[in-house]
């Protein structure tokens, strides 16, 4: 700081300190992500840097002999991570290394410990190692320079321009709005009768799709990314992984010919309007009512290679009452099954509009014979319902942009789960003396209880400077209702129902409804248009570890350990979310697994996961633990770069600032550290 107290004090300008140790290419990437995010060009860089240590060979933390890596490798890093900054002063790029050499001769590298101890000689040497790293330093920068060639191995070098990526994008969220047909293969052409109602996901309709993606695929690699700023760069990768998502959805998960609760769950779908509908309502109902039949033909055509899982979680979510899944109103006594929300809905409509009666028992008949259809085949649908380690990897490397493959995962998931069991069984002992916190008696007591955690929530975030509240986050409502049920509550209401607080901060605020509410306020072209699982349910997971190691709990410690089964569930998730997509359990043996280790757990709550985690995109459940692990180690890494100046509020703005994007691509924008991203550039194409 006195360098630039001089510097200043002779009026020529201003200056800033940076600081960074050499010897380790983590901060050097950091210093480069600093300079970036500071400066938008750079007109002189001057690399001047240089070490000689005595003794035995000494090796840096990256594993280069420690010489070498200070006095060659991370001035060429720098210059490296620094050409963007340094094109932009064009037309010329200047790189300047100041040395005064005694002489020019190279020495081998084995003779680098073998110098005689007098300084003379030694100095000599020294200068001369340096000069000559220097000189080859020079000619490669100057190389690069001229071929403005830095760039990893694999990023676009084309024609389109940023403003191209935000048009494609937008044409690829017009493609797949599920708001133009039902489905994840929407029908183009949907005129409103019942034979398009639903989309067609015959054979020749998705070759159609195919080949569309591939031309929408084709279109995103015709860019000039090379050139592009670093948070243009981010919001590339997060195009991309968009579109792997769905060319993922077209190739390999292909549900409408390998899972039977695609049709399932359109079925189900319509048997929850509030009646009565108006004169336009009650037409569109009427049209999704009579193509049931179609869509059920359609299933028996499509239908030629299911996966036995899926079978038999179709068979049982159409006749059982808690196993359709999340998304249906609460009831106290669920109707069995999607037929038996067909027969609700009939009841229903012969109180509040009789006219609609013999549409839905239509309907109603069309599902009963697509279950018998399901029974008769079973034995012949002998699929396996996970996609397999190799495309399980490739969906975790390009669509989750994680930097794990599937056993990595696992360890990590059986490590959280150790952990948390842990300190689930020390926080019991440490509160055995206190008394339990007993369910409420009331709807009333329940809402007594959420408003008091919502109340201490928000009057904390405020208090400790966690996180900016906008002016627009008012009310956001509960996450799970009070309901009263025959056989007690469920495993979520066994927590939320004696204290709302983890799942408030999940789901509530600063979680899932705060999130999505400032996501619905992103006015960025891409940012509030891609969503990463694994982020947003990384986030709610994050919030509730670290309000409890920031103190929101210190005054009811047995809401800790609800924390603890929270996390126990999450983290036993990770392991099983694994398994199922690498065929390696079934969905009974993970709901056995989950219910051995996870305290009030019931089987009705875990069988939903498992379908859950089962039938959405791959890698799903195991989202919460590691997107809330990438959190703390994006908390860890941004700590360790600011050192004193770190800013948890500001560390929190950041980062809901930058959007719903993969957590890699965060940590890259927020840090500058790329070590998850570099490999990323490299693609395998999925066909």
């Amino acid at each position: 700081m006195e360098l630039v107290a001089e510097i200043e004090a002779e009026g020529r300008g201003s200056a800033r300190l940076y600081l960074a140790d050499l010897a380790s290419f983590d901060e050097v990437r950091s210093l480069a992500w600093a300079i970036r995010r500071d400066y938008d060009r750079i007109d002189v860089l001057v690399n001047n840097a240089g070490i000689w240590l005595e003794g035995p060979r000494q090796l840096s933390d990256d594993g280069n002999e420690l010489h070498f890596q200070v006095n060659y490798l991370s001035s060429f890093l720098l210059t490296r991570e620094l050409l963007p900054l340094l094109r932009r002063s064009a037309p010329y790029c200047l790189v300047a290394f100041w040395d005064q050499p005694e002489g020019f001769s190279v020495p081998r590298l084995a003779d680098w410990h073998r110098t005689p101890h007098h300084g003379s000689e030694r100095m000599k040497t020294s200068t001369s190692i340096k000069s000559a790293s220097a000189l080859l330093l020079l000619l490669l920068t100057a190389f690069q320079c001229q071929a403005g060639d830095a760039r990893p191995e694999g990023i676009p070098d084309r024609s389109g321009t940023y403003d191209d990526l935000v048009a494609l994008l937008q044409e690829f969220l017009e493609w797949t709005d599920p708001a133009r047909a039902s489905g994840n293969v929407p029908n183009r052409d949907i005129a409103g009768s019942a034979t398009d109602v639903y989309p067609d996901y015959g054979e020749a309709a998705v070759e159609r799709r195919q080949a569309e993606m591939r031309d929408f695929q084709e279109r995103l690699e015709d860019m000039a990314v090379v050139d592009w700023d670093l948070d243009q760069q981010v919001d590339y990768l997060a195009v991309r992984s968009r579109f792997d998502k769905h060319d993922f959805l077209l190739n390999v998960s292909r549900p409408w010919s390998r899972d039977p609760g695609f049709y399932v769950d359109q079925m189900l779908r319509i048997t929850f309007p509030d009646l009565p509908l108006d004169e336009d309502e009650t037409k569109a109902l009427r049209t999704r009512l009579e193509a049931i039949s179609l869509l059920v033909e359609q299933a028996k055509n499509n239908l030629t290679e299911v996966a036995a899982d899926y079978a038999d979680l179709a068979i049982f979510n159409l006749t059982n009452a808690d196993g359709v899944g999340h998304g249906y109103p609460y009831r106290a006594t669920p109707p069995a099954g999607v037929i038996g929300w067909y027969d609700d809905f009939r009841e229903r409509a012969d109180t509040q509009q009789p006219d609609l009666h013999a549409d839905i028992a239509a309907a109603r008949e069309s599902v009963r014979g697509f279950h018998d259809w399901l029974v008769a085949h079973r034995g012949d649908m002998t699929g396996k319902a996970g996609v397999g380690r190799e495309m399980f990897d490739w969906y975790l490397k390009h669509v989750k942009l994680m930097p794990y493959d599937a056993d990595q995962i696992v360890t990590l998931g059986l490590r959280e789960l150790s952990r948390l069991g842990s300190e689930y069984a020390l926080e019991q002992h440490r509160n055995r003396h206190l008394a339990p916190i007993e369910l409420p008696e009331s709807a009333g007591e329940y809402a007594a209880r959420i408003d008091s955690a919502d109340a201490r929530i928000r009057r904390f975030l405020v208090k400790e400077d966690i996180i900016t509240i906008p002016d627009y986050v008012k009310d956001l409502d509960t996450n799970v209702p009070w309901i009263v049920r025959p056989g007690g509550p469920n495993f979520w209401e066994q927590v939320q129902f004696r204290n709302p607080t983890p799942d408030h901060l999940h789901a509530v605020i600063p979680g899932h409804r705060f999130d999505g509410l400032l996501e619905r306020h992103n006015t960025h072209p891409i940012r509030g248009k891609i969503t990463s699982a694994a982020r947003t349910e990384g986030w709610g997971v994050y919030l509730e570890e670290a309000f409890m190691n920031v103190g929101l709990l210190d005054d009811v410690p047995r809401v800790r350990e609800l924390i603890h089964i929270f996390g126990i569930f999450r983290a036993a998730r990770v392991p099983a979310d694994v398994w199922l997509q690498l065929n390696e359990m079934t969905v009974d043996e993970v709901v056995a697994w989950w219910m051995e280790r996870t305290p009030w757990l019931d089987e009705n709550v875990a069988r939903v996961d498992a379908e859950i985690y089962l039938r959405r995109p791959p890698g799903y459940g195991l989202g919460y633990t590691i997107g809330m692990l990438q959190m703390q180690q994006l908390l860890a890494d941004r700590k360790r770069q600011m050192g004193d100046d770190f800013d948890l509020k500001e560390f929190h703005d950041t980062f809901m600032a930058a959007g719903r994007l993969p957590m890699s691509l965060i940590r890259w924008e927020m840090t500058g550290l790329d070590d998850e991203v570099r490999d990323l550039w490299k693609r395998e194409r999925l066909n």
